[in-house]
């Protein structure tokens, strides 16, 4: 089943977490899910390879924050992000063997995955490096929060 509108998952200030490289990545995290649960059949294959892409960057990422800071909870939070990959690359192969309906699947658990990653693993992380670059943590001020999360 497809989302009917991109804005059934869309980039709100909810889940601003105050470190702007994290935002900016997570931006483009959403928006790259967002056009797969909306995708035409003939983009999904496509879609899926552009988020591989981001994701092995942004998971790089976070992961180097993360060892080079010695963020405590670091193991849990990369097995994690071992996790999504490992689905992704599994779906991808189902896709690219015609099964696009398992494609959107993974579109909308993505969808769902993310906001709860973001709040916990990610918000975490956000504080830890604030904290290391400013020694507080961020001040965040949200607008437009009641749309989805």
């Amino acid at each position: 089943m497809q989302f009917e509108s991109p804005a059934q998952f869309s980039w709100s200030d909810s889940f601003l977490l105050g470190f702007q490289k994290m935002d900016d990545t997570h931006k483009e995290f959403v928006d790259i899910v967002a056009r797969m649960l909306v995708a035409r059949h003939s983009e999904l294959l496509e879609l899926i390879d552009e988020f591989i892409r981001h994701a092995v960057i942004h998971f790089e990422e976070e992961a180097s924050w993360m060892e080079g800071t010695s963020f405590p909870a670091r193991q849990c939070h990369i097995d994690e992000h071992n996790a999504v990959m490992k689905s992704v690359n599994e779906v991808r192969s189902l896709v690219l063997a015609g099964n696009e309906q398992i494609g959107y699947e993974l579109a909308k658990e993505l969808a769902a995955w993310f906001p709860a990653h973001a709040d916990y693993l990610d918000s975490a992380l956000a504080q830890w490096m604030v904290k290391q670059d400013f020694g507080g943590i961020p001040l965040v001020f949200k607008r437009n929060t009641r749309q989805m999360k």
